[in-house]
């Protein structure tokens, strides 16, 4: 085979080309079915990006980008060189760790309590109650928040109630609890929903497995430890690897809802930052800049944590 290389050189690839060919005419009929997702994605996802030039030049609304003038850096240099820089990345790297920190392991708890039930009216019960929180616009989350942390909120009124405390607690008006407060908010409202991925994960586990394991005397810790959460680890990692690619998205809409004069040294985050002086003030391609750096450090994380877990725990999704 080497000398046959050797004389024809181009056999390996031609032979290559074969089984590429050979193989689509076996998919046929799903690349087929797929080709109208193909045509959307192109439009929708690929031909957007050509606003992507827009970071590089100093655009005009208005007129073509093509048309502006060219900026190169400069806007990418500007939010650098901004006095705000340092405590918006503070901010966001802060809140975006505590979602992770308390965010990624509680569905997993939850998802591993709602499959050890066995009453299953139960169960649909609790699931449906644990859920139904992700469908709260922020808007109205916020007006909760305000309901129970304000200045005459149920908290204060119950506090000083008891005598616990003389005066009202500006919970929402002082920077120091902002962080526990969204970090609680963010929790509460997507738990439910991220347990649905798990359970469907541990739904696939085989039964026999865990009769096996009571076999060999494992208890129902042991059963979790050593059959569940092993079964789904390739779940665990996927979602692990497209958090810490997410880790600059700090949140949009909360922070501008929750957040306040007196808090923005604690709320302000990469987004909030771009939005404000980016898309209200119309400095649009420095708000592209901004924008197009946190998707480069996105890219560059979820590679980083996919060789990462490659390497440790022998699971990559790409």
């Amino acid at each position: 085979m080497d000398k046959l290389n050797q004389l024809h050189p181009a056999a390996p690839s031609q032979m290559k080309n074969r089984n590429v060919m050979r193989r689509l005419y076996r998919e046929r009929q799903l690349w087929l079915i797929s080709i109208p997702m193909i045509i959307w994605v192109l439009i929708f996802s690929y031909t957007p990006m050509y606003g992507i030039l827009m970071a590089f030049v100093n655009y005009i609304p208005g007129n073509s980008i093509i048309q502006s003038d060219w900026a190169g850096l400069t806007h990418f240099k500007m939010f650098f060189d901004s006095p705000d820089f340092s405590i918006v990345l503070r901010n966001t790297l802060a809140i975006s760790g505590l979602s992770i920190l308390f965010g990624f392991p509680a569905p997993i708890v939850l998802a591993v309590l709602l499959n050890e039930l066995k009453n299953k009216r139960f169960k649909k019960t609790i699931q449906t109650i644990s859920y139904l929180p992700h469908f709260i616009s922020w808007v109205v989350v916020a007006s909760i928040l305000f309901a129970l942390l304000g200045n005459e909120g149920i908290l204060n009124d119950l506090l000083m109630r008891f005598g616990i405390i003389d005066q009202p607690i500006s919970y929402l008006g002082e920077g120091k609890y902002f962080w526990g407060i969204i970090t609680s908010a963010n929790l509460w409202k997507d738990v439910g929903w991220s347990t649905i991925i798990y359970l469907s994960a541990m739904a696939g586990v085989d039964s026999e497995m865990y009769d096996a394991g009571k076999v060999d005397g494992l208890n129902r810790f042991g059963l979790i430890w050593h059959i569940t959460l092993p079964s789904i680890r390739s779940t665990i990692v996927l979602l692990w690897i497209l958090g810490i690619g997410g880790i600059l998205n700090a949140g949009f809409e909360q922070q501008l809802l929750i957040g306040n004069a007196q808090t923005r040294e604690y709320y302000e985050v990469i987004d909030t930052y771009a939005y404000k002086y980016g898309i209200e003030l119309g400095n649009y391609s420095y708000g592209a800049a901004i924008g197009l750096l946190k998707a480069i450090i996105g890219i560059t994380l979820v590679f980083g944590a996919n060789r990462f877990s490659k390497k440790v725990l022998d699971t990559s999704i790409i």
